[in-house]
Protein backbone atom coordinates (compact mmCIF):
# COMPACT_ATOMS: atom_id res chain seq x y z
CA UNK A 1 0.00 0.00 0.00
CA UNK A 2 2.79 2.40 0.94
CA UNK A 3 4.70 1.93 -2.33
CA UNK A 4 1.53 2.38 -4.41
CA UNK A 5 0.47 5.50 -2.51
CA UNK A 6 3.97 7.00 -2.93
CA UNK A 7 3.73 6.37 -6.68
CA UNK A 8 0.32 8.03 -6.96
CA UNK A 9 0.98 10.93 -4.58
CA UNK A 10 4.76 11.52 -4.33
CA UNK A 11 4.24 14.92 -2.68
CA UNK A 12 2.24 13.47 0.23
CA UNK A 13 3.91 12.12 3.37
CA UNK A 14 2.49 8.62 3.71
CA UNK A 15 2.04 6.96 7.09
CA UNK A 16 1.30 3.25 7.02
CA UNK A 17 0.37 1.52 10.26
CA UNK A 18 -1.14 -1.70 11.50
CA UNK A 19 -2.21 -3.22 14.78
CA UNK A 20 0.82 -4.25 16.83
CA UNK A 21 0.89 -8.03 17.03
CA UNK A 22 3.32 -10.87 16.64
CA UNK A 23 3.34 -13.09 13.57
CA UNK A 24 1.85 -15.88 15.70
CA UNK A 25 -1.00 -13.59 16.81
CA UNK A 26 -1.61 -12.56 13.21
CA UNK A 27 -1.69 -16.17 12.00
CA UNK A 28 -4.10 -17.03 14.84
CA UNK A 29 -6.36 -14.12 13.86
CA UNK A 30 -6.54 -15.38 10.26
CA UNK A 31 -6.84 -19.02 11.33
CA UNK A 32 -4.94 -20.46 8.35
CA UNK A 33 -1.11 -20.47 8.47
CA UNK A 34 -0.77 -21.55 4.83
CA UNK A 35 -2.97 -18.68 3.65
CA UNK A 36 -0.86 -16.18 5.61
CA UNK A 37 2.34 -17.44 3.94
CA UNK A 38 0.63 -17.40 0.53
CA UNK A 39 -0.49 -13.80 1.15
CA UNK A 40 3.03 -12.73 2.16
CA UNK A 41 4.55 -14.44 -0.89
CA UNK A 42 2.00 -12.73 -3.17
CA UNK A 43 2.59 -9.34 -1.57
CA UNK A 44 6.35 -9.69 -2.06
CA UNK A 45 5.89 -10.72 -5.69
CA UNK A 46 3.96 -7.50 -6.28
CA UNK A 47 6.62 -5.47 -4.48
CA UNK A 48 9.21 -6.98 -6.82
CA UNK A 49 7.27 -6.78 -10.09
CA UNK A 50 4.92 -3.78 -9.87
CA UNK A 51 7.58 -1.03 -10.02
CA UNK A 52 8.59 -2.18 -13.52
CA UNK A 53 4.93 -1.95 -14.53
CA UNK A 54 4.58 1.56 -13.13
CA UNK A 55 2.17 0.62 -10.33
CA UNK A 56 4.38 1.52 -7.36
CA UNK A 57 7.74 2.93 -6.38
CA UNK A 58 10.70 0.61 -6.20
CA UNK A 59 11.69 -0.62 -2.75
CA UNK A 60 14.96 -2.29 -1.85
CA UNK A 61 14.42 -5.93 -0.88
CA UNK A 62 17.29 -7.69 0.89
CA UNK A 63 18.81 -10.68 -0.92
CA UNK A 64 17.90 -13.10 1.87
CA UNK A 65 14.24 -12.05 1.62
CA UNK A 66 14.26 -12.65 -2.16
CA UNK A 67 15.89 -16.04 -1.59
CA UNK A 68 13.22 -16.97 0.98
CA UNK A 69 10.50 -15.83 -1.46
CA UNK A 70 11.96 -18.05 -4.19
CA UNK A 71 12.17 -21.04 -1.82
CA UNK A 72 8.55 -20.58 -0.75
CA UNK A 73 7.43 -20.31 -4.39
CA UNK A 74 9.25 -23.55 -5.21
CA UNK A 75 7.57 -25.22 -2.23
CA UNK A 76 4.14 -24.38 -3.57
CA UNK A 77 3.15 -21.24 -1.67
CA UNK A 78 1.71 -19.78 -4.83
CA UNK A 79 -2.05 -19.33 -4.50
CA UNK A 80 -1.70 -15.54 -4.31
CA UNK A 81 0.86 -15.16 -7.11
CA UNK A 82 -0.02 -13.20 -10.22
CA UNK A 83 -0.21 -15.35 -13.33
CA UNK A 84 2.51 -14.65 -15.91
CA UNK A 85 4.30 -12.16 -13.66
CA UNK A 86 8.09 -12.22 -13.58
CA UNK A 87 9.42 -13.95 -10.49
Amino acid sequence: MYATARKLWPEVEIVSASSPMTLEEYVDSIGDPRMVIDMLVGALQRLLSYPEQGFMISRQVPDDVVEAYERLCRRGYSSRLLPDAPS
